[in-house]
Parts: structure tokens; sequence; C-alpha cells
């Protein structure tokens, strides 16, 4: 697996300049107008939720890639450290965040949190660094501190694997870690590691998400 990590950082750096074209739709993501008008309700909705988490104090970012999200944390935290593996996508990130180029499975930060947030990252993380991961989640957390998280929703054609081959743009192709989780098995799989997250899907389905009282 630890091949298949490398080849994943490997695609994200490569992939850093065509990230946000997937994000915003542009391009190739284009996608035809009801597809459209359900993924921008969802964006919606997932903006509204973090908002009412209200990520204040210090603010963790891991997997911060190109600062969709972390430019909506900067407003509401003291403070953001916007944590990715690769310098590609942090060169696109917003300087209003501390930017920390570190492989997260090897990182210790040198403070604890408030809120830790990760978008799109925990369907990367494979099952046998799934523990692992929760445990460097709960070093990073303040004895008061939250998390919240945002990631893909679950489809019929996900299949039952955690290995993905992408393709960018100009055709090269990588594979990667990619679980699709449902919002109740991933509660039960963390509220065994001590974790109580209020986890659900976007309106359409097009997301998870979820954040600790």
């Amino acid at each position: 697996m630890s091949d298949v990590l490398a080849e994943q950082k490997r695609y994200y750096a490569a992939r850093a300049p065509e990230y946000d074209d997937w994000w915003y739709r542009r391009g190739r993501y284009t996608r035809d107008p009801e597809h459209e008008r359900r993924w921008l309700l969802d964006v919606a909705e997932l903006e509204e939720h973090l908002r009412v988490f209200a990520p204040r104090g210090d603010v963790l970012e891991l997997a911060a890639g190109t600062g969709i999200w972390t430019r909506r944390l900067v407003p509401s935290a003291d403070r953001v450290v916007a944590v990715d593996a690769n310098a590609e996508t942090l060169a696109l990130n917003t300087p209003a965040a501390e930017l920390v180029v570190a492989d997260i499975f090897s990182w210790e930060p040198a403070l604890q949190f408030d809120v830790v947030f990760f978008s799109f990252w925990l369907s990367h993380v494979p099952e046998e660094r799934f523990a692992e991961f929760w445990s460097f989640v709960r070093s990073a957390l303040r004895p008061d501190g939250r998390v919240f998280l945002i990631d893909s929703g679950p489809s019929e054609t996900d299949g039952d694997g955690e290995l993905q081959v992408r393709q960018l743009a100009d055709g090269r192709e990588f594979t990667i870690v990619k679980r699709f989780w449902q919002p109740g098995e991933l509660a039960e799989r963390l509220a065994a590691l001590g974790f109580d997250l209020d986890l659900a899907l976007t309106g359409n389905g097009l997301f998870l998400h979820g954040g600790s009282a």
C-alpha cells in the first residue's frame, strides 16, 4: 500500500493545475444542466453546514490542497495551519493560512488545535491506516476540540474495493486509494475510536459531511 500512497501523492501533485476545474465544473468536468444544478445546491449545503459549525480558534486543515476550503476557514478562525503533502497544490493555496508541506502520515504538529478539518481526504486513507489516522487526529486536538469533514458521497458505481485508476487531462493514469463511506457505517467506525460525529449526505447525495459537537 505504501507504493499506492506514493503514487497517489504524485497524482495530486500533477493534478494541481486542473484540480479547481473539477470543483468548479470547468472544461472537461462540465456536466449537463441538471447535474450542475444538483452540484451547486449540494455545495451551498456544505458551505452552510460549515458556517453553522463555525470553525473558530486554531484550525488545522489536513490535505488542504489548492485552498478551496482553506479560504472558507480563514475568515472565522484565529489561525489556520494548512498541511498538504505537495508543494504544487499549496502553491495555489492562500497566504492567509500557514502553509506546511508534510506527509500527514508522518507529520507531528507542534501544538494542538481547536478544530481539525479535512475535505476529500478520508476517502484516500486506506483501511490499514484508518485507525492510525484517527489516532493522529485525536493527538492533534485539544481536549474540547472538534472535527469537521467533507467527502464524496457514495454512488451505485463505486464498487467494493478501495483503489481507483484516475486519468489526468494529458492522459497519464495513476492508481489511488478511493473509499466511499455511508454515514452510518462511518459513524459506527468512529464511535468505536471515541469520536462522535453527526454525519449525513447532502440533499442530492453528492457529498458526505459532518462534525463533532
